[in-house]
């Protein structure tokens, strides 16, 4: 599966941003998804992820409660809602898809969040 995120950019201290990855090349279905981000001169990290059917979610410790993981698996979208945005969020930001031993990256996109 390919994978293409969208919807980053710069936004101030408190605000919000929508990321969205768009999946293609193959059915969605069964597909764990997930984003991460990694920070400049960090490694990269985990963020959110979601089971295929949206009943599970899973959330860093760091964004719990600010961002909310979420798929439509009829438009093979992912998104994450991300508030209460902090510098420290700042980042590029990866979406993944894992189903059993395959797995795909998509490309960055990158969040500033300024102070």
């Amino acid at each position: 599966v390919q994978l293409q995120a969208s919807g980053g950019g710069l936004v101030q201290a408190g605000g919000s941003l929508r990321l969205s990855c768009a999946a293609s090349g193959r059915t969605f279905t069964g597909f764990l998804m997930g984003w991460f981000r990694q920070a400049p001169g960090k490694e990269r990290e985990f963020v959110a992820a979601i089971s295929w059917s949206g009943g599970s979610r899973y959330y860093a410790d760091s964004v719990k409660g600010r961002f909310t993981i979420s798929r439509d698996n009829a438009k093979n979208m992912l998104y994450l809602q991300m508030n209460s945005l902090k510098p420290e969020d700042t980042a590029v930001y990866y979406c993944k898809a894992v189903r059993g031993a395959m797995s795909s990256w998509g490309q960055g996109t990158l969040v500033t969040v300024s102070s």
